[in-house]
């Protein structure tokens, strides 16, 4: 099965479309929309296609939908999320939802992350791709020694804050 891998820097136009890279494209096949969520631990946006909504509806068909647990995910992964349309051409239209959350504006970062890919403000995914890389070396270094230190032992946050609190796509 193909998935999204590599990431590029695509230029956005006037009216807020842009064009999804064509590898991506691929993966994606005839599809005619994205699902996309809005990640609360990142200003970024999670986007795939039906097997990406799949998954994240498969993961809600296990909670109880009566619990607060439920609520919450299932705002996060259905009632916040968009479904962006695929021109003919291949592009989207950035909303001004996406565009407030990930600070986009001439130009996204289109991030692959296996099953799903993300949208980021490119400087953004810069500042997040040079701290990931520098937490990644030191786990390594980390094992070699004998340790087995966790992500979360490492700093990784971004200068910018989520405003939704609420859970990820993502986990």
């Amino acid at each position: 099965m193909d998935r999204f891998v590599s990431n590029t820097i695509n230029r956005v136009d006037k009216k807020g479309r842009v064009s999804i890279p064509a590898s991506f494209r691929a993966v994606l096949g005839d599809q005619s929309k994205l699902h996309a969520i809005l990640s609360v631990e990142r200003p970024v946006i999670e986007a795939g296609g039906a097997e990406f909504l799949e998954s994240n509806l498969q993961r809600l068909s296990q909670m109880d939908p009566l619990s607060e647990e439920y609520e919450m995910w299932s705002f996060c992964l259905v009632g916040d999320a968009d479904e962006l349309k695929i021109d003919t051409e291949g592009r989207i239209i950035l909303s001004d939802q996406i565009r407030e959350h990930t600070g986009i504006t001439d130009q996204v970062a289109f991030v692959g992350r296996g099953h799903f890919f993300q949208l980021w403000e490119p400087a953004e995914f810069q500042a997040y791709r040079e701290r990931a890389r520098d937490a990644v070396r030191k786990m390594r270094r980390s094992l070699g020694a004998g340790n087995t230190q966790k992500v979360s032992d490492f700093p990784t946050g971004s200068a910018r804050s989520d405003p939704s609190g609420s859970g990820e796509g993502q986990s």
